[in-house]
């Protein structure tokens, strides 16, 4: 059995490395679309400095807009990652190994985005140092500095340890035209990793160390966000429960974000062996969960402020329910919750295609809700005044769709220079599962079913679950 294992992981190794060392004619064209993007949003942001906020749709009583939506959503997506990845690792869910990876990319890359857009927010980005030296520690934003920065290293150092190793596999198998300075890098960052059993007990401790560091900050970040809302007296945000509603929130738009980023990938760089079916309906199973908490949240939100109904929260919610707003509500409602809600719990139809549908509709949805969070409740006056109106400019738009393309842009680049699964990890995944089977078939009482039950053949069980 043991050429059969090697066979494997030799396949593992060629079709994780395959995008590193081969790149496609439309591969390069889709970057150099992405870079168009991002080229377009700079020009935006720049036109934005040069005659300042008066460009975008942000006025007096309407002073937030779509960028803190983007940065609401982006810091949320940012979940998919660290927090996703360290709850499976820390609870030891095998399935995992072929999407952490993917997971923790999510997070690095959403928060470091998501971070730049108070500053595209502020219109001077000098602004950002007079928070900080100036800044007042009451004040939930700089708190936001402090809990982003805090994440945003962590995550990265969480991204940087599991990929030790395949970071040394890279150094061993480049070829003899690769590059002196691209030996030099991969070698220096895999800090002399020869897969030796102290380093080994190392990592894993250093990585389970993290794991459980990771949680309490993903968990802090998100509710400090949400205390730059609810810690103002706005209709809408006097709230006490917006910490537990934005950090369920992050947790239902971050699985659908890795589902998403899991399904494009999987098609793409041929993964279907290693990412399959099995890791869809795990996943839509954890993502019905927080749609049902944040169903939850949602209506006790709305019924308790319809139930005192303050003048203001009366205005609010009629722009929300019955007016200029409720096709966004209805919308949030009805593509963020229902359909996802049918299309996990109805087995109809295989299970990717309604995973994917599910997900798309659930990070639309939410980036409709994170919007009617912001808006409509800063549309409503405090004084007898007219109601505020807000609509975004071609600059927020542009700006808004180069962060989405730089997100994308950062994958693309990233699948070239790293393995989008982890390679030991999935390795490892399928030895244990080939020695439980051979365990459980070489017993005098071993059957079919119970050597299923202990694991099964990995590529047996890989190839019925992608059929599936």
């Amino acid at each position: 059995m043991r050429p059969r294992i090697e066979t494997g992981h030799r396949r593992l190794e060629r079709i994780a490395l395959d995008p590193l060392a081969r790149t496609t004619t439309s591969y390069y064209l889709f970057v150099l679309f992405l870079v168009a993007v991002v080229a377009w949003g700079f020009y935006a942001y720049v036109t934005q400095i040069r005659w300042g906020l008066v460009t975008t749709g942000m006025r007096d009583q309407v002073f937030w807009g779509i960028y803190m939506v983007n940065f609401v959503f982006f810091i949320g997506i940012s979940h998919a990652g660290t927090l996703i990845s360290a709850i499976l690792r820390v609870t030891q869910a095998s399935w995992r190994t072929p999407i952490t990876r993917m997971a923790e990319m999510i997070t690095v890359v959403a928060i470091s985005i998501g971070a730049l857009m108070p500053i595209i927010d502020m219109g001077r980005p000098e602004r950002v140092w007079h928070m900080i030296a100036f800044g007042r520690f009451q004040s939930p934003l700089l708190w936001d500095i402090i809990s982003i920065t805090s994440y945003l290293t962590g995550s990265l150092v969480y991204l940087y340890l599991p990929a030790i190793p395949d970071l040394a596999l890279m150094r061993d198998r480049l070829g003899r035209d690769a590059s002196a300075i691209k030996r030099k890098i991969y070698t220096w960052l895999a800090v002399g990793w020869r897969n030796t059993p102290e380093q080994r007990h190392r990592l894993e401790k250093a990585i389970g160390i993290m794991a459980v560091t990771i949680i309490p900050i993903a968990v802090s970040v998100h509710t400090v966000v949400s205390y730059v809302f609810s810690m103002t007296l706005r209709p809408g945000w006097n709230s006490t429960v917006f910490g537990v509603y934005f950090v369920i929130g992050a947790i239902f738009s971050g699985i659908a974000s890795l589902l998403i980023v899991m399904a494009l990938f999987r098609k793409f760089y041929h993964l279907e062996e290693f990412i399959t079916a099995r890791h869809f309906r795990n996943l839509g199973y954890l993502m019905l969960v927080a749609l049902l908490v944040y169903f939850y949240l949602t209506v006790g939100e709305y019924l308790t402020t319809g139930y005192k109904l303050e003048i203001e929260d009366k205005h609010l919610l009629e722009l929300l329910l019955v007016g200029e707003s409720a096709g966004w509500f209805w919308f949030f409602v009805v593509a963020g919750l229902v359909i996802p809600a049918v299309l996990i719990i109805v087995r109809r139809g295989p299970v990717i295609p309604r995973m994917l549908i599910a997900a798309v509709l659930v990070n639309a949805a939410m980036w409709v809700k994170r919007f009617l969070i912001l808006v409509p409740s800063l549309q409503v006056p405090l004084m007898p005044f007219e109601f505020g109106a807000y609509r975004p400019t071609w600059v927020e738009w542009s700006i808004t769709a180069a962060a989405f393309a730089a997100f994308i842009l950062i994958f693309a680049i990233f699948a070239k220079v790293m393995p989008l699964i982890s390679v030991w990890e999935v390795a490892e995944e399928m030895e244990s599962a080939e020695h439980a089977t051979l365990e459980a078939v070489e017993r005098p009482s071993g059957t079919l079913e119970e050597a299923e039950g202990m694991g099964g053949s990995a590529a047996q069980r890989r190839l019925e679950e992608t059929q599936s």
